[in-house]
Formats: C-alpha cells, sequence, structure tokens
C-alpha cells in the first residue's frame, strides 16, 4: 500500500483501505495473516511472500510465475503464502 501513502500505516487500516478498494496486499508480514485469521473477514486477500531480500524485478517474476495458480483463490477472498518453491491457499472467512 506504499503507492497510496499506507506504508506506515496500521496493518488494520492497510486492510480496510484494501477491501474499499478491492485490492490485494502482497506483504512479507505474517501480522496480516493473523489478523485475518482471527477476524472472520472475507476480504481482503493477502499474499504472503515467504523470502526477504528480493529485488522487485525477482518479487514482479514470482508473482506472475505463480498467478495462474492463485488468482481465482484470490478472487474469491483468500490469504495466500508463497516461496520460492511452494503455494499455500487457504480461503476467507479462515476455518471456512
Amino acid at each position: 500500500m506504499g503507492d497510496v501513502g499506507l506504508a506506515r500505516a496500521p496493518d488494520a487500516h492497510i486492510l480496510s483501505v484494501a477491501a474499499e478498494g478491492e485490492r490485494v496486499v502482497v506483504t512479507l508480514d505474517a501480522d496480516f495473516h493473523a489478523i485475518l485469521a482471527t477476524s472472520g473477514r472475507k476480504g481482503p486477500s493477502v499474499i504472503r511472500i515467504r523470502r526477504e531480500g528480493m529485488s522487485g524485478a525477482n518479487l514482479a517474476e514470482l508473482l506472475l510465475r505463480c498467478w495462474p495458480k492463485i488468482e481465482k483463490a484470490l478472487q474469491a477472498g483468500a490469504m495466500v503464502s508463497v516461496t520460492d518453491t511452494s503455494i499455500r491457499i487457504h480461503r476467507l472467512p479462515a476455518g471456512s
């Protein structure tokens, strides 16, 4: 959410803005998944990248590579964890 001036905003506020704008949050921060898992919310979808130190180009390549596998889940509402070698998808609301 850095592109809309929310780089330092609280996580809950970022989730609210993303939900209102029908955006997907891409983050390194596990807190977004924790908030969604305990809140019962149906969105927004969040992609957690589980690899630190990636360049912007490498991050873009990773997202493009996994996008066909996660797009439908993200549209329906999901928490997605992505590594170099795996993708985990949990539908929202968590536990449903």
